[in-house]
């Protein structure tokens, strides 16, 4: 079989690594990882990353190889995931590329544009306005330089609506500007996606259990000897999903069973955004429904008949 690119999006605790698996063996190729916290080597627990077994059934990449002092960009993911998949593809075996963070996929999909860094002092300059001014009239302001950002961007949403205008404070450009002077994208004829898209109440309940579950082997275990190493509360495995509410519990300020209960919405709320993501960033990728592994595999199939030859 010649060698293929596929990419497998989904939310969280949908049965991604699963499917990308099963592919792999099947195919002989190799897995390269697009979620943002897998990439850290502390948590290999709360972030459900392959196991030993797992990871010993076919060749993976970018998982657990980032230190967590490290913060990587999507840039910088990008520059990594597009050698690992020209040398695989060298090799002659395909790529399985698998994760839910849709900015990672988006940036192989349709490339990524290089903005400048933003000073700090401007970064300093639109908190204080944005604090000053209230969101309305910061929204109001980011509007009369980039009216789709403005638009786009969510109510409440700080960080983003920041960004938008740090970013033409910056440099002149409005986002979409920048955006359309991407580049690093794979060729549209060079791949293909799914995305697996269960029905919300069945995955909140996995998303709950596997999180007891993660408790139960050792997750806590895992956050309080992150948080030892004293590191910038700023940096992304710091935020990862369930830190915080874990974090809380350690320090004395809730019990445990608070803690998790916390960390369980914190999952749920993920995963919807993902989702959310999902079916405005990739409407025409084909669904996979339902969440029993042999069932996504029968979709698969079904999309890609040459597989069963």
């Amino acid at each position: 079989m010649e060698p293929r690119i596929w990419l497998i999006a989904g939310p969280t605790a949908s049965g991604k690594s699963a499917l990308a698996l099963r592919l792999a063996e099947t195919t002989r190729a190799e897995i390269v990882n697009a979620d943002a916290l897998q990439l850290y080597a502390d948590l290999r627990l709360l972030t459900a990353r392959p196991d030993d077994g797992e990871l010993a059934r076919a060749p993976h990449h970018l998982f657990g190889t980032v230190d967590s002092a490290t913060g990587w960009s999507v840039g910088r993911w990008q520059r990594a995931a597009l050698a690992l998949i020209a040398d695989i593809m060298g090799r002659g075996r395909g790529v399985i590329v698998v994760g839910g963070t849709g900015l990672y996929l988006r940036a192989l999909t349709h490339g990524l544009a290089d903005i400048p860094e933003v000073p700090a002092e401007v970064r300093q300059d639109s908190a204080s306005d944005y604090d000053a001014m209230g969101e309305l009239a910061f929204r109001g302001r980011l509007a009369e330089v980039d009216p789709a950002a403005a638009a786009r961007i969510a109510p409440g949403d700080r960080q983003r609506l920041s960004r938008a205008w740090e970013v033409y404070a910056a440099t002149g450009m409005s986002l979409g500007d920048h955006h359309a002077t991407a580049t690093g994208a794979l060729p549209d004829a060079s791949w293909n996606a799914v995305v697996l898209d269960p029905p919300r109440a069945d995955l909140y309940a996995r998303c709950d259990a596997r999180l007891a579950a993660m408790l139960s082997q050792g997750a806590l275990a895992e956050v309080e000897a992150l948080l030892a190493r004293n590191l910038d509360p700023a940096l992304p495995a710091l935020k990862a999903v369930g830190v915080q509410p874990f974090a809380s519990h350690l320090r004395g300020e809730t019990t445990l069973a608070a803690a998790l209960a916390a960390a369980q919405q914190d999952t749920r709320r993920y995963a919807k955004r993902q989702m959310t993501w999902m079916r405005g960033q990739t409407p025409d990728w084909p669904r996979l429904s339902g969440l029993a592994h042999n069932e996504h595999w029968r979709q698969f199939l079904a999309l890609n008949p040459d597989l069963t030859r």
